[in-house]
């Protein structure tokens, strides 16, 4: 399985993964594709959800430069009212 010592530092173009700390301190991993993600208690729990949502391929997944606040991208975004409206529909 990586470690967290094959995760690389800064952001690269072809990680999936982004793990680093939103603007509230919680640490996050953010997936590019918009599938997965998630607020974890600390680094460790965070680098081990995306090595394993990565299926254990360490270029996949990168940290966040110090100092960069990343959030959950699509997952931290409300649905707009026309997706509700929608969502209504095929209620």
């Amino acid at each position: 399985m990586g470690s967290m010592q094959q995760v690389r530092r800064g952001l690269l173009a072809r990680a999936r993964f982004v793990v680093g700390r939103d603007s509230h301190g919680w640490w996050v991993v953010s997936d590019r594709k918009g599938l997965v993600g998630g607020l974890f208690t600390n680094e460790a729990a965070a680098i081990h959800f995306a090595m394993e949502a990565s299926d254990r391929h360490p270029e996949e997944v990168c940290c966040a430069p110090d100092g960069t606040a990343i959030d959950l991208g699509i997952f931290a975004r409300r649905p707009t009212r026309r997706r509700h409206a929608q969502r209504r529909a095929h209620s």
